[in-house]
């Protein structure tokens, strides 16, 4: 694992900024134009959402979850929802669409806020994510959700934070947060992982004449607000492993308890699409069956833009994947990879 020194230019400080405020702004606005479509409101419509419900105690804001329930009738099996943007901006809010398209499927979707850096570095996010979902495990059922029937879900950081909560439920972790998924049995059934930043400690990587400069500021701006400020937890037992899950499959180490299947989506034009291929080899090598689709010149995140044809194309190969790994766990076994 690489942690750069931050010492930088000014000029480089501007225009790393400049170009957060930019998209960070492009976004929320997106998400607000979004809940304008006559079809998604309509949709939107027929899902009964519980919101703003606290599933940890301290009563920090960030420690919220919307339920979205599906119409018909229960039990129903559960996504628990973890939305990306860079461990730093973006929310549950933001990533209702998402939601929305589990939702519409008849998923149950536990849709979370979790705290943000830089305010807030690592490990805050997946211990809150931990709490989440052992919140899951323990009230879904309450509306109408099936616990033994638990899918994880996210994007970009929200797709590493996923993976690292499938490693803490399958391996006997240090860590306090994880060891208590481990201790309490949760056995998520499959993982969604689209467009995954699986390793944050090394965005050395990315330094490539392909990358524009804006794109590695993102990048940079990601493991400087969440990782050099807990860079004193290196030596910690555990250190850094569930900031960089990919490097935790890729030491090849057996779990304890079987891991979830995974799905596995990116853009060939997504600058992580190297990420989403060492996971789907990673898991490969451990025996865990990992569908990983790669979608011709689509970019990060395409999957949210669900009016493309290939996102729609994407969501039904996802829900496809999940109907056999929810339905057929005994056929899950090994790795099928869509190949370049």
């Amino acid at each position: 694992m690489v942690l750069p020194a931050t010492d930088e230019p000014l000029a480089t400080r501007l225009r790393r900024n400049l170009g957060a405020l930019v998209i960070d702004n492009t976004f929320h606005g997106l998400s607000r134009i979004g809940r304008l479509h006559p079809k998604l409101r309509a949709e939107q419509a027929c899902i009964r959402v519980v919101r703003d419900i606290r599933y940890r105690d301290g009563g920090h804001p960030a420690h919220r979850l919307d339920v979205h329930i599906p119409e018909g009738k229960g039990p129903w099996p559960v996504v628990l929802y973890v939305h990306g943007g860079g461990f730093r901006i973006l929310s549950k809010d933001t990533h209702w669409v998402m939601a929305l398209a589990f939702a519409r499927k008849g998923y149950l979707v536990v849709n979370i806020d979790y705290r943000l850096a830089p305010a807030n570095p690592f490990p805050a996010a997946i211990e809150d994510a931990s709490h989440a979902l052992r919140w899951v495990a323990r009230h879904a059922h309450e509306y109408g959700g099936d616990p033994s029937r638990i899918v994880l879900a996210g994007e970009s950081a929200g797709a590493n934070l996923v993976t690292s909560l499938a490693i803490a439920t399958s391996y006997e972790r240090p860590e306090p947060f994880a060891r208590a998924l481990f201790d309490e049995g949760i056995s998520p059934k499959a993982v969604v992982a689209a467009c995954g930043l699986h390793e944050v400690g090394n965005i050395e990587r990315f330094r490539k004449p392909n990358v524009p400069a804006w794109v590695l500021d993102r990048l940079v701006e990601v493991r400087m607000a969440y990782l050099d400020p807990a860079s004193h937890l290196v030596d910690r037992e555990g250190g850094l492993d569930l900031a960089n899950p990919l490097l935790v499959l890729e030491r090849g180490e057996r779990p304890s308890k079987p891991l979830p299947p995974f799905f596995a989506s990116v853009g060939t034009a997504d600058v992580l699409l190297d990420d989403t291929r060492r996971l789907a080899k990673a898991l490969e090598a451990l025996g865990t069956r990992c569908e990983a689709r790669y979608y011709p010149r689509e970019m990060h995140a395409f999957q949210a833009f669900v009016w493309r044809e290939q996102a729609r194309d994407c969501w039904r190969h996802t829900h496809d994947f999940l109907r056999a790994a929810l339905s057929e766990p005994a056929s899950f076994e090994g790795s099928r990879s869509q190949p370049l």
